[in-house]
C-alpha cells in the first residue's frame, strides 16, 4: 500500500484532517514525515488502525476507551471493557422501552380526551418514573466525528452555552513576529514546519526564551468548522532587531485584548462557543477585523490558535502529542 497524504485519508474515510491530528495527540495513531516532503503521510499500519477507530467510535466506545482497548494485549480488560458498554446498552434500552411506553400513552391520551393541554406531563408519579430513567453521557454527537466522552462529560454545561467560568480575559503586550503564510493542501503544516526549522535554526529559544507562536486561518471567503483551510499564517515572536529570512515576513503586532479559551478537542466547535459568548456579552464587543499589526496583507485583526509552552514544546521537538492551543478572539471593552 502506497503512502496516504492526511487529506486523502480524511476523504476517503470521512473525518477532518484535524480529527486525525487529534488522534495522532492522544497517541491512536502516528504520521510520518518524509524528506523534503511537507505533507503528513499514513501508512497501511496507520490506517488500519484508523479503520479499527471508526468501528469502535461507531459502536459508542468512548476514545478514552479506544486507547485502553487498541494499546492493551490483555484480554480479560478488553473484555470487561467491552462487558462495561453492553450493561451500559442495556440500561439504555429499558429506558427507551420505558419512554416508548409514555409516550404512547400520551397520544392515546390526547386521542381519547382531544386535550392538549398534556396535564398528564406534570403528574408526580409519572416525574418519579421519568427521573429514574438511566441513559448514557454518549449519546451526543457532533456530526460524524464525536468527541471523546471524558471531555462531552467534562464540558456537560457549554456544549450548547459557554459560561462565563469557561473564558479569560486577556491582553497579549505588543511584539514583533517572524510570520509565514502558506496556501493550498496542508497549508497549516507547512507554514508549521517552515516556522518550526526557523526557530531552531535561529536557536530562538535560547535567544527569546519568553517566545510565543500563534497562528490563524487567512483563506479567501468563509470556512467552515472542520473544513481544511485554504490558507494559513503562522507567527511567532521575536527580538525586536531580529533580521529574518526573506521567505518570511516580519510584523508589527500593537497587542489588544482577547477572550481565551483553551480547545478541548481537535474539531474546532469551541470557535462557534467562543464567538457566542463574545456576541452575548453585556461587557465586551466582538472587535474581529479591528487592525491590530502591520503589514496586514492577510487580514489584519484575525482571531489566533496559540501553541501553549511552545519553549517546552521545541525544545522537546514538536511533538504532537505535547501540543495544547489556546483560542483568542479579539475583543474590546464596551
Amino acid at each position: 500500500m502506497e503512502l496516504q497524504k492526511a487529506s486523502q485519508v480524511s476523504k476517503d474515510y470521512g473525518i477532518s484532517t484535524r480529527m486525525l491530528r487529534y488522534y495522532e495527540q492522544v497517541g491512536l495513531i502516528k504520521s510520518l514525515r518524509q524528506e523534503d516532503y511537507a505533507y503528513r503521510v499514513y501508512d497501511e499500519s496507520a490506517v488500519s488502525r484508523l479503520r479499527q477507530i471508526i468501528v469502535l467510535r461507531k459502536l459508542r466506545v468512548p476514545v478514552k476507551q479506544i486507547i485502553s482497548i487498541l494499546n492493551n494485549a490483555d484480554a480479560v480488560e478488553i473484555v470487561e471493557i467491552f462487558r462495561q458498554n453492553i450493561s451500559q446498552l442495556d440500561k439504555e434500552i429499558t429506558a427507551l422501552s420505558t419512554v416508548k411506553s409514555i409516550l404512547m400513552r400520551f397520544a392515546e391520551e390526547i386521542n381519547e380526551k382531544a386535550d392538549v393541554n398534556l396535564k398528564l406531563i406534570g403528574d408526580e408519579a409519572l416525574f418519579s418514573i421519568i427521573d429514574t430513567l438511566s441513559f448514557p453521557n454518549n449519546q451526543i454527537k457532533e456530526n460524524k466525528e464525536e468527541l471523546s466522552m471524558e471531555e462531552l462529560n467534562n464540558a456537560s454545561e457549554t456544549l450548547n452555552k459557554m459560561m462565563d467560568k469557561d473564558v479569560r480575559i486577556i491582553f497579549l503586550p505588543p511584539m514583533t513576529v517572524a510570520t509565514y503564510c502558506a496556501r493550498g493542501e496542508g497549508c497549516e503544516g507547512k507554514a508549521n514546519d517552515v516556522i518550526n526549522k526557523f526557530v531552531m535554526e535561529a536557536g530562538l529559544t535560547k535567544i527569546k526564551p519568553d517566545l510565543r507562536q500563534f497562528g490563524f486561518d487567512c483563506s479567501d471567503g468563509a470556512i467552515g468548522v472542520g473544513e481544511p483551510s485554504k490558507a494559513y499564517e503562522i507567527w511567532v515572536s521575536i527580538p525586536d532587531d531580529m533580521e529574518v529570512p526573506g521567505h518570511l515576513i516580519k510584523r508589527k503586532f500593537n497587542g489588544g485584548m482577547y477572550a481565551a479559551h483553551v480547545l478541548r478537542t481537535w474539531d474546532f466547535q469551541d470557535w462557534r462557543l467562543l464567538k457566542e459568548w463574545v456576541d452575548s456579552s453585556d461587557k465586551y464587543d466582538n472587535a474581529w477585523g479591528e487592525p491590530r499589526w502591520t503589514p496586514d496583507e492577510t487580514g489584519s485583526g484575525q482571531g489566533f490558535e496559540e501553541q501553549l509552552n511552545y519553549w517546552g514544546n521545541a525544545n522537546r521537538g514538536f511533538r504532537m502529542e505535547d501540543m495544547q492551543l489556546d483560542l483568542l478572539f479579539p475583543i474590546r471593552e464596551k
